[in-house]
């Protein structure tokens, strides 16, 4: 009997469709991406937190040597390999063709440890022909990919352990600092500085409707609409004459109109003798653009499809593993030629052998140090499937990312659009007063006439605003079709006369520059070399999740937290978040997995500094650069001016306004303010902080003395929110006594009643009597006849519940507090049980259908920890880029069996082996054949 072959995919999903096409004699088993990685220092064994690897769990004085320990919630996956693995006579590495998958695959040979012969089998599309030619041509293990990933793995480690802890001196705990992470955020602070200087301009023109004079009895599409240009040989101002302070760039060669100006001027020309000074005509042709790379892919994704870069990498990682299109990790637009061929003949078939070039059209990458390339993303197999035919197989963004990659790969084979555009000049001669010399008044218009459509009749590329799109119309919205404008202009030629049908005077006002989305930050990162494009998403995560980058409808807004880590990086470690110095290290993090430089020197001379060519700019390594860093006042870090004497601070609760122009207590302390958290940055004005300094409370706010007891009330904002409290006396602490027991004592003295206002309710508008109310609770709501238990209601940390024992129950509302009774608290609990954190309503919010594991059926349900995905036995909670509305049953069935593959977590100590300093050719295992 043959012995059985073992096969190691990343995903569930993938091995599930891969093993669909293996058959019989082949065990396909999923790792669930890595298995191992470097542990945090805290996790090491405590021996060897003394020792080298000690600070980074990497010996940097030993060549970098890394130590690396199995997952706590890998360990029984990777018992679960070996098991399998006893079984098998031979091993297939099948994790993805990239430094990533290559990185997995060597962990796997590591951590396995096979007897039996092992290949590596790499493949860019999951169909059965490419699974096959992969089965039938595997290769060795590539040690350079596995050298440049573990390259990047140490120098992140080395960069975030050394820099991120001056973050949690200076600025606050939990803070991270990243190699592209930290430029992404200047890149998005420094357009948000830029928008804060920003003054803005007015300026006028003229809108006229004209028509030829022939044609004045004709239908309305002889009219067409021109602005006015210039007058008197001047060019009339339009926004991009502007500089960001609100003044004109040129000196005389533009005029500037106001409104009184501009109606003048609209008003002088009503009865002028307008006729065609100029026409001219040219040829118009646009080529198709280039199939999707992964950068390209988020981008447009982003603008047609309003899905975040993490979104569209889940949803494309889905369509890989499931067969649908080629690998989405990839810096190259060429297309096979199996694929070339596949899209020429659909091309023809659906819009005509017209619509298709003579020749193939062949792509290549402009980045010279593109790679983890095999081609571009594009439909699988070689004959690609339309949306209509995959339409009942795929459903919300797994159909709409589909539909997308496959017209831009069409498209990218077909003829260009062809047509013409025009431009007219068209004046005439008017003066503002009698007496006046004439002035001359020209206007322009142009457009562009699509006569063969081409590729458009495919697919259309968008782009991102435009800072002057006001102008002449010619910008386009976010997200909007760059759409060439297909005016009807008449047959118009020098000299013919026309009819002013009306002018109007139009203001425009300047506006500042456009926030950077998801797609123009992708976008910006790649034209300046920084990153790659396979992490952008990840790092666009990153940043969101650290609180320095919020969205705004697809806008990016830094966080005033992210002005303080850029002051901070910018003023102490200026080179690492240098643009050009992050996009050389990208080059040279390239050459290492082309084998041109030396892993082990370049880490050298990165952390150490020194080295051979070292020049002044960069002698100082990274540990040099941050031991010995000029002294960080972290009061100025966290400043920054508004203007007035008011500043802002960003402090540990969060950022708020002083104004030390008005102090307000007796010690002279300044006056304070919290800032909104959806305030951006450019919104705060002058004006908007005085506004918010004379509207919030300052300090404690009193509310009266509690007749009761005859503490005083107040109101305060805390961390957690506003609350109130009650004023009790210091607790007398006799003189002489040990530090113990004035501690003891104070311990023992008694605590003030507090309790947090109700979501309706507001720290400047609070009375005494809420107050009073809010210090009642827990409010008793009776015994349970039954048990003789008391229930009490009272509000907590996830809302408003009642209590009794140990058994806790949602309530509706935070009124039904005070207003539920005894007889409503028994219907209550003699419902049966929910899970805690969950709504009164335990219905699923969506059915998906059955399980392809358990059979069972899949919902969607909202749980204490946000909404998730359940088969009855298995839970899985939706991740950030899964929406309720849009999640599908492929992907709600993938993080379920995720989560079982991961099993039970087990709280165990890491364990694990540091890498042993060996020669570069025995340093890694060997792959078996």
């Amino acid at each position: 009997m043959p012995g059985r072959k073992l096969v190691i995919v990343e995903s569930p999903a993938k091995a599930r469709t891969i093993a669909a096409y293996l058959g019989e004699g082949f065990t396909v088993e999923a790792s669930v991406g890595h298995i191992r990685d470097l542990p945090q220092p805290s996790e090491l064994p405590a021996e060897m937190k003394k020792g080298p690897f000690g600070k980074f769990a990497v010996d940097v004085d030993n060549g970098f040597q890394p130590y690396y320990v199995v997952d706590p919630d890998k360990r029984k996956k990777v018992a679960d390999l070996k098991k399998a693995l006893k079984d098998a006579d031979e091993l297939y590495l099948a994790t993805d063709e990239d430094r990533e998958g290559e990185a997995i695959a060597w962990h796997l040979l590591a951590e396995l440890k096979p007897k039996v012969p092992v290949k590596r089998m790499v493949f860019h599309e999951i169909t059965r022909e490419a699974i096959q030619r992969a089965l039938a041509s595997p290769r060795d293990l590539d040690e350079r990919l596995v050298d440049a990933q573990e390259t990047r793995r140490i120098l992140d480690r080395l960069y975030g352990y050394e820099v991120s802890p001056v973050l949690w001196r200076k600025v606050r705990q939990g803070l991270s600092a990243g190699r592209v992470q930290s430029v992404a955020t200047r890149m998005v602070v420094e357009r948000e500085r830029e928008r804060m200087a920003f003054r803005e301009a007015e300026y006028w023109d003229v809108k006229g409707t004209f028509r030829l004079v022939d044609g004045a009895a004709a239908a309305d599409d002889t009219a067409f609409d021109a602005r006015l240009l210039s007058l008197g040989g001047t060019r009339v101002a339009t926004g991009r004459d502007f500089d960001d302070r609100g003044a004109l760039r040129g000196r005389g060669d533009v005029v500037q109109l106001g409104e009184a100006e501009a109606r003048a001027w609209a008003s002088a020309l009503e009865a002028a003798a307008f006729s065609v000074l100029e026409v001219e005509t040219k040829p118009y042709t646009r080529k198709p653009a280039a199939p999707f790379t992964t950068s390209t892919l988020q981008q447009e994704a982003a603008r047609k499809l309003r899905m975040g870069s993490r979104q569209t990498m889940r949803v494309a990682q889905a369509l890989y593993e499931n067969g649908y299109i080629t690998y989405m990790r990839t810096d190259s637009p060429a297309l096979s030629r199996e694929a070339t061929d596949a899209a020429r003949r659909q091309a023809a078939d659906l819009y005509g052998p017209e619509f298709v070039p003579d020749h193939p059209r062949v792509y290549s990458a402009k980045n010279k140090g593109a790679q983890e390339a095999h081609e571009a993303i594009r439909p699988a197999g070689d004959h690609f499937r339309t949306p209509g035919q995959v339409g009942r197989e795929l459903s919300g963004d797994q159909f709409r990312l589909y539909e997308l990659i496959w017209k831009r790969t069409i498209a990218s084979q077909m003829a260009d659009a062809r047509g013409s555009t025009a431009s007219v000049r068209l004046g005439a001669d008017a003066a503002l007063a009698a007496g006046d010399a004439p002035t001359r008044a020209v206007f322009a218009a142009s457009g562009t006439v699509i006569t063969f459509r081409g590729f458009l009749a495919a697919y259309e590329e968008s782009r991102d605003a435009e800072r002057y799109a006001d102008d002449s119309g010619a910008g386009a919205g976010a997200g909007g079709e760059r759409g060439e404008r297909e005016a009807r202009l008449p047959q118009m030629a020098a000299g013919d006369p026309l009819t002013a049908v009306a002018l109007t005077p139009d203001g425009h006002r300047t506006s500042p520059p456009p926030r950077y989305t998801e797609a123009s930050l992708v976008k910006a990162l790649e034209e300046r070399g920084i990153g790659r494009p396979s992490t952008y998403a990840a790092t666009i995560g990153v940043i969101q999740d650290r609180g320095y980058v919020t969205g705004r409808g697809q806008a990016l807004v830094p966080s005033w937290l992210a002005f303080a880590v850029t002051r901070l990086l910018e003023e102490n470690f200026d080179r690492l978040v240098d643009y050009d110095f992050t996009a050389a290290m990208e080059e040279d993090l390239d050459a290492i997995a082309a084998g041109q430089k030396d892993r082990v020197a370049w880490l050298s001379r990165f952390y150490f500094g020194g080295g051979e060519g070292a020049t002044t700019a960069d002698a100082l390594g990274l540990r040099d650069l941050v031991e010995n860093h000029p002294d960080i006042d972290a009061r100025e870090v966290n400043s920054i001016e508004i203007g007035d004497g008011i500043v802002l601070r960003v402090g540990r609760y969060g950022p708020y306004l002083e104004d030390a122009a008005a102090p307000t207590g007796d010690d002279g302390s300044p006056r304070r303010a919290s800032v909104p958290e959806d305030l951006a940055p450019d919104e705060l004005t002058v004006a908007k902080a005085r506004e918010l300094l004379e509207t919030q409370p300052d300090g404690d706010r009193v509310l009266g003395e509690d007749p009761a007891t005859g503490t005083t009330i107040v109101a305060r904002s805390g961390r957690y929110g506003p609350y109130v409290t009650e004023v009790l006396p210091e607790p007398e602490i006799p003189e002489g006594l040990s530090a113990a027991e004035k501690k003891r004592r104070l311990a023992a003295a008694p605590k003030p009643r507090t309790g947090s206002l109700f979501r309706s309710m507001q720290l400047q508008t609070v009375t005494l009597e809420d107050a009073l109310r809010l210090l009642s609770l827990p409010r008793v709501v009776g015994v349970d006849p039954a048990t003789g238990e008391e229930i009490t209601a009272q509000n907590g940390r996830y809302g408003p519940y009642l209590k009794k024992g140990t058994d806790s129950r949602t309530l509706p509302s935070e009124d039904a507090i005070f207003d539920t009774t005894l007889e409503e608290a028994l219907a209550i609990y003699a419902q049966p049980k929910r899970g805690r954190g969950q709504a009164a309503s335990a219905a699923a919010l969506r059915e998906l259908g059955p399980d392809p594991v358990s059979t069972k059926p899949i919902v969607v349900k909202d749980g204490r920890f946000g909404p998730y995905v359940t088969d009855g036995e298995t839970n899985a909670t939706l991740r950030k880029g899964d929406e309720v509305e849009s999640v599908t049953l492929e992907r709600a069935a993938e993080l379920l069996a995720e989560k079982r593959a991961r099993g039970p977590v087990k709280r165990t100590s890491a364990r694990g082996g540091a890498r042993k300093p060996a020669a570069k050719t025995t340093r890694k295992p060997a792959a078996k054949k």
